[in-house]
């Protein structure tokens, strides 16, 4: 029988070796004289980081195993909260396997100091939910809620599994949550970002506001909270459509404004020049109005 001592030696060998290899999947994207945040290197002459936490702008400096290499920004999406940026050599590149992941497996989540040399941060998998809709509108293949801490400049490295499988690309959510941008979604977004340097999406044009519906309304509308247009683009989807600053929308193609992200999931690159169905309250009356959907410009 293993005696506990020896399961704790094979476990500390184990995170030593995956330590060692991670070093070649991360470095530190230089932001600033003192800081710098994770970035993974996806590919030989690719990494991927955090786009919440990358300034905007165009150059980057990456330090990785001692080295610097300049590095372009190639794509950002704020909707999954994934930038890419190109490098003007190529680095070894390990290669990462992904994997699911499993709640309450370990999950080892990597950084990088300045020069670029691998942190490391022991946890568990603390639950894995379905597919969800950040606030910004991107879709996320599966929510991955790690128990475990990391800091700010360790934010956008690798999460492996005990086994060494690549679980994704950690970020921070709300109140500090560590989540995982899982392999799938990264396996998605990034040639795209690659290949056009943003993810189109769907736009209704206007500016929202939760507001509580009238009472003298709630039993018809069905709910007792909306959103409130308080803006509108010129020429955008919703001033095309008539709709005004101070309707308060309660459906989108009956999907319910309860929840900001009942819209925004409804807003995918598929939604594009589809028409739907918007139902809202003027001047104390329920109505429902026809609008288009157009592609979100740049901003």
């Amino acid at each position: 029988m293993i005696d506990r001592a020896t399961s704790l030696a094979h476990l500390s060998s184990a995170l030593v070796e995956r330590s060692a290899a991670a070093n070649s999947a991360v470095a530190a994207l230089r932001l600033s004289e003192g800081r710098h945040i994770t970035a993974t290197l996806w590919q030989p002459d690719v990494i991927i980081t955090s786009e919440q936490s990358l300034p905007e702008r165009n150059e980057f400096e990456l330090m990785a195993s001692g080295s610097t290499v300049k590095a372009k920004t190639a794509g950002r999406d704020p909707g999954t909260n994934i930038a890419v940026l190109k490098l003007e050599r190529q680095l070894a590149a390990g290669n990462l396997v992904s994997a699911d992941g499993q709640v309450g497996a370990f999950a080892i989540a990597f950084g990088a100091d300045t020069g670029g040399h691998a942190t490391v941060r022991l946890g568990v998998v603390n639950s894995i939910g379905p597919e969800w809709y950040s606030s910004h509108g991107g879709r996320i293949e599966r929510k991955v809620v790690l128990d475990i801490d990391i800091a700010r400049s360790e934010e956008g490295g690798p999460v492996f599994d005990a086994a060494g499988s690549f679980l994704g690309m950690s970020t921070f959510g709300p109140r500090r949550q560590v989540l995982v941008i899982p392999a799938v979604t990264l396996e998605r977004v990034v040639p795209i970002l690659l290949k056009s340097g943003r993810v189109s999406r769907g736009w209704l044009g206007v500016a929202l506001r939760p507001v509580a519906v009238p009472e003298t309304l709630g039993k018809a509308a069905g709910q007792s909270s909306a959103l409130m247009v308080m803006s509108l683009t010129e020429g955008g989807p919703a001033d095309d459509a008539g709709i005004v600053a101070g309707d308060i929308i309660l459906s989108v193609d009956s999907a319910s404004t309860r929840r900001m992200r009942n819209i925004t999931a409804r807003l995918g690159a598929d939604s594009i020049g589809r028409k739907v169905d918007l139902k809202f309250i003027r001047a104390g009356a329920i109505t429902s109005r026809q609008v288009t959907i157009t592609e979100r410009p740049n901003p």
